[in-house]
This record gives structure tokens, sequence and C-alpha cells, in this order.
């Protein structure tokens, strides 16, 4: 019994050591040396992985800057400038700063009026109230209000208001769009902070023709071009019923604010609201003095 016990160990062994050579050959050959570098750029990041920048996560983006050797095509959303800076210095290589985004949303709910065309009574899910439910105020494109967007921000940037409405505060936002790609509506875009945080923007997705677009919404874009006239830089162009305001080429002269007779057109942290100056009243020419006849007794008395 003591010499199988003592087979079976040696045979045991000898089936370990064998399979450990051929790990070791197979570890040998397949190995991939991976760059130092990656770790340090990962170190850099804020390792939220968010997504914001295409990647799987903040080790893919270290990788994929490191395999280039520069930040051409990428950039951390959360990190920003100082972080890009940093990156760079790392690297090797120069970088452009960009521009400081923030999300808006176009949409608001408030306008649609008091009164709900229907009461969703349903699983509290943006993406599926989407696939069987129009929305409470009847748009098609409008804000579900379900919060889907307020889930996926991991920088608790992003709110519901009273109103229904997200709400983003732009201290904290990163621009890592997470809150974007959650709305199945796709009413929340990244746009240029603006100088001063001052920015202009349509404040509404329905493409529908303008009578019923109304009757959803009270300030909904209703296509009609005005804005697009009086725009001196052509940053406003009309498809599909509605207006587009590229915030690239915006100048933040808020014309179109003035002109647009819906008031779909918001402007943002501007000191003062846009008035559509007055027409010029018309002066009145001064009446012609009456001349007053006097009768012929009173004249006769007059020359005495």
């Amino acid at each position: 019994m003591t010499q199988e016990i003592l087979i079976a160990v040696v045979v045991l062994g000898a089936i370990g050591a064998l399979f450990a050579v051929v790990l070791y050959i197979v570890a040998q050959k397949f190995k991939v040396i991976e760059d130092p570098l990656i770790d340090e750029v990962a170190e850099v990041l804020p390792g939220a992985n968010c997504g914001g920048c295409g990647k799987a996560g903040c080790r893919a983006f270290a990788e994929a800057c490191v395999a280039q050797h520069s930040l051409e095509g990428l950039r951390c959303a959360p990190g920003g400038d100082p972080v890009a800076a940093k990156i760079a210095a790392l690297l090797g290589c120069a970088v452009e700063k960009g521009e400081p985004l923030v999300a808006v949303v176009r949409c608001n709910p408030a306008n649609c009026g008091e009164k709900r065309k229907s009461n969703y009574d349903g699983l509290r899910s943006c993406a599926f109230q989407n696939t069987v439910y129009t929305g409470e105020s009847g748009c098609p494109f409008g804000c579900l209000g379900c919060g889907d967007c307020v889930a996926a921000c991991q920088f608790g940037a992003i709110k519901m208001g009273e109103n229904g409405t997200p709400v983003v505060d732009e201290e904290k936002c990163t621009a890592c769009g997470a809150c974007a790609k959650a709305c199945p509506r796709r009413i929340i875009e990244l746009r240029r902070k603006g100088r001063n945080n001052r920015r202009v923007y349509v404040s509404c997705m329905n493409k529908e023709k303008g009578a019923v677009a109304m009757k959803s919404c009270a300030n909904a874009c209703i296509g009609c071009g005005k804005c697009e006239k009086v725009c001196p830089v052509s940053a406003i162009t009309v498809e599909g019923n509605l207006s587009y305001i590229d915030h690239t080429k915006c100048i933040a002269c808020r014309k179109c604010v003035v002109e647009c007779p819906t008031k779909a057109i918001h402007d943002v942290n501007f000191p003062s609201p846009a008035k559509k100056p007055e027409a010029p009243k018309a002066v009145e020419a001064p009446q012609a003095q009456e001349k007053v006849e006097i009768p012929a007794a009173e004249k006769v008395e007059l020359k005495n």
C-alpha cells in the first residue's frame, strides 16, 4: 500500500512538473511586455472610468495615449486641460488647449403647461418609457423626466428640477457626455461654455410642423426661419422644422433670441434679457391753424 501511494505521488509530481514547464513556455511565447509609461499616465487620470473619452475606461485611455505617443484625438473630459498638460509632459509632446464644454438640456417641459395629456404609471426609466410611451406632454421629442441622465452622471452634476426637467450644475459638470448617452431622445448636448459662461441655444427638439408642435408646447420651435435670417455669422440652420445654433460659430449677439416669436431660443448667464427694439413712432405733422372768419358787422366796427 505504501509503495502504491509513493508511485501515485511521483506520477502526480511528474505531471505537475510537466504542466509547469508547458505553462512557462506558453507564458514566455505569448507574454506581452507593457510599457511602464502606461501606469504613469493612468495615475495622472482622475479614475472616473466615465467613458467620456470614447474608451472603455481610464486604463484603456492611458494605453491609447502611450500607443500613439500623443493626445491627438484624445481628451479626458473630467481632467480637462490640467490633466492633458500632465500627460503631455509624460509623453513629451505638445497639447492644444480645448474649449470648455458643458451639458445643455435642449427641452423645457415647464413650457408644456400645467395640464398633462396623460399620466404615466410604469417603470421609471426613460429608456423603457421611450419604447412604449410618447410622454405626458404629448411631445414625442421632449424630456420624459425619469432621470436616466441623473443616474448616469458620476459627478453629481445633474439633477431633476421641480418641473421635471434635468438641471445641470455648471461647476460640477465635466462634459463627460454620460448624461447625453443615457438620454434616449438625445435632448442633452455638449456645447461650449462660452465667454463668461454665456451661451445661446434652441431649447427644443420637436421636429413636427409648427401648428402641431405648439399643441404640445407653447414655446416650441416652429421652424419659421426668422432666427436664421437675422444671424450675422450664419450660425443657424433650419432643417426638419427645427432650428439649430452651431455653438462653434455663434458669437452670442442674441439677435435670434429677440427675433424668435415663440421664445424657443434661450440665452444663459447674460446680465439682462434681450428685448426687441420698438419701431420708432411716426412724428405727427403740426396741424395748420384754422382761419377764423370775422363777421362783416364786426369788421365795420374795427375800422371805426
